[in-house]
């Protein structure tokens, strides 16, 4: 024998060719899933970044509600202006510590 490789036989061939398209098959599926991850990370990003602007909204309508219905009504004592000052800081630092907690930038 000078070193040839003997013929394939046509199903040794078959054999070899759906184990090539095996393989492809398999790096295009492991592709497409990364692809899928990809999309369902950027998903959930855009999702938190909702629920952060959904939550410092609902923390400034909390805050506003609680600060008007804390106003007098006619036939009431007067609230100082110190309790009203108060009220308002209050407000602006629980908006502030929600801005602060939920920035998508560091997550």
């Amino acid at each position: 024998m000078s070193g040839e490789k003997p013929a394939l036989t046509p199903l040794e061939l078959r054999k070899q060719m759906l184990i090539a398209e095996s393989e492809i098959n398999r790096a295009q599926l492991c592709e497409e899933c990364e692809a899928i991850a990809g999309g369902v990370r950027s998903f959930a990003d855009r999702a938190k970044t909702i629920s952060s602007y959904a939550s410092v909204a609902a923390a400034l309508v909390a805050g506003l509600t609680a600060f008007y219905r804390g106003k007098s009504r006619p036939g009431e004592e007067k609230r100082s202006w110190v309790q009203t000052m108060l009220n308002g800081i209050q407000l602006a630092s629980s908006v502030w510590l929600a801005f602060r907690a939920r920035r998508p930038d560091e997550d």
